[in-house]
């Protein structure tokens, strides 16, 4: 269908921009740049947004403190969402009915870039693999533009982007669930774990939602698939464009993989290149192997050296709040790994350790039980400390899994300090709360910030 919302597609149209966050702020100016009429509606109190006064003094109607009911009408030609409004909103619903286009900023993002565009999506690891791929490409000299869920606004940078630049996105379910003509140069799909039901309805809908990223690739475009992954394997089967795999357990025609503890990759020529010893890797856990070698499936097609991907997955340590190491205190090692907020991203955290495990887990209650965590808490969890909404939820899987180290605190200020007086030297405290943050804390971000900022003082107090 090609790219139906270019930037002179919007002059005198009339659009209406859903939601007045850091995205909604971005879209809103750019569409006004490109000639629309453009209304922004936000359900928050006007005292509570920012940006408001800037886009009043451009000329852009601003609606806060609900949706009204006319606010669509015949005369709306596109409606652009925040990704996290529900879809069952008043607005979209009347948007729908209407027939008018309802998409998130990344639709518009596709359209504008003058830049191939790399899109990364999956359940768990999407920011680290897109970081990851951003650190190698630059290494290469490929000139990346990394962006999108990863804070910052895919449309802004794709509007900035030139011919010789990469436009490297990690997208939500959120995001791809509003793309129509979305059509990428490279798609990576990392995994696909049950997440934001409460947002999809469904599991049907979750994966319908990040298979979207394949949805309109062409001949020339590349499938970046994780062959371990049988959701993959599953969404793999209506994929039409060339499928290139990675795997940690089976050698791949066209792909990364890994043989003899060493990273491999096959171009489509069949030439396979050596890239990394597995152990020279820098980031820790078998789901951090995972994250490299769709790294290296991704930047070996953009043409990558192998020089270039090897130096960087040697000093690559991880992103912030993902299986970061925070600091080590009389022998017992901290990390921080705020970011699993679903009970998948913690199994693959404990997996990443021999040491055993002192566990801070707990937060937001969505009707999870967490048993699926007891065979691995077996293994190498030695205590758990639990907090927030589900603290009680632990304590059951910690006596199911036959503990008697378990203590319930208040928060993960009170949680470092218990933690460290389970653990002894060689051991691991790691917090890996297996959920939201929202119960506590305004986001997963501000959680591990206190957990590092209380490891810190408790390391000053001991010195």
């Amino acid at each position: 269908m090609g790219k139906q919302f270019q930037t002179d597609w919007f002059q005198g149209k009339k659009i209406v921009v859903l939601g007045l966050a850091r995205s909604g702020l971005a879209v809103s100016k750019l569409l006004l740049r490109f000639g629309a009429k453009v209304t922004v509606n936000d359900q928050k109190a006007e005292q509570e947004l920012a940006g408001v006064d800037e886009l009043k003094q451009l000329g852009i109607a601003v609606i806060t403190g609900g949706h009204p009911e006319d606010l669509i009408d015949v005369n709306v030609d596109l409606v652009v969402k925040n990704p996290g409004i529900p879809y069952t909103s008043l607005p979209i619903q009347q948007a729908q009915q209407l027939g008018i286009p309802v998409v998130t900023e990344i639709e518009l993002a596709y359209a504008w870039s003058k830049a191939p565009l790399v899109a990364i999506t999956g359940s768990n690891g999407k920011t680290t693999t897109t970081t990851l791929v951003g650190e190698i490409l630059q290494a290469a000299n490929k000139r990346p533009i990394v962006a999108g869920n990863i804070g910052t606004v895919l449309c802004e940078q794709a509007v900035a982007a030139e011919t010789d630049n990469i436009l490297v996105a990690e997208l939500s379910s959120f995001q791809l669930k509003g793309t129509i003509h979305f059509r990428p140069r490279i798609a990576c799909l990392l995994n696909v774990t049950p997440a934001h039901l409460d947002y999809h309805g469904s599991w049907e809908d979750y994966l319908q939602s990040k298979a979207k990223v394949f949805a309109n690739l062409g001949p020339s475009d590349f499938a970046v698939l994780n062959a371990d992954s049988k959701e993959c394997i599953e969404i793999a089967k209506r994929i039409t464009c060339e499928i290139v795999w990675f795997s940690k357990t089976q050698a791949m025609s066209l792909g990364a993989y890994v043989k003899e503890e060493v990273v491999y990759f096959q171009d489509q020529s069949g030439r396979a290149q050596s890239v990394i010893a597995t152990g020279e890797v820098a980031m820790p856990g078998a789901h951090n192997l995972e994250n490299a070698l769709a790294a290296v499936a991704i930047c070996g097609l953009l043409g990558a050296s192998s020089e270039s991907m090897r130096q960087t997955l040697a000093t690559f340590q991880g992103v912030e709040h993902r299986l970061e190491f925070v600091t080590e205190i009389s022998g017992i090692k901290f990390y921080n790994n705020s970011k699993a907020t679903n009970s998948e991203a913690t199994v693959k955290a404990l997996e990443a350790f021999r040491e055993p495990i002192v566990l801070i887990a707990g937060g937001l209650d969505r009707g999870v039980d967490f048993m699926e965590l007891v065979p691995f808490i077996k293994q190498n969890v030695k205590a758990i400390v639990s907090y927030g909404q589900t603290k009680q939820h632990f304590v059951t899987v910690g006596k199911k899994a036959g503990l008697s180290q378990l203590s319930v605190v208040d928060n993960v200020g009170d949680a470092v300090a218990e933690a460290n007086r389970f653990a002894v030297s060689g051991d691991v405290v790691l917090l890996s709360p297996s959920c939201a943050s929202w119960d506590m804390y305004g986001s997963f971000e501000e959680r591990g910030s206190i957990f590092k900022n209380s490891v810190h003082k408790l390391k000053t107090s001991l010195h």
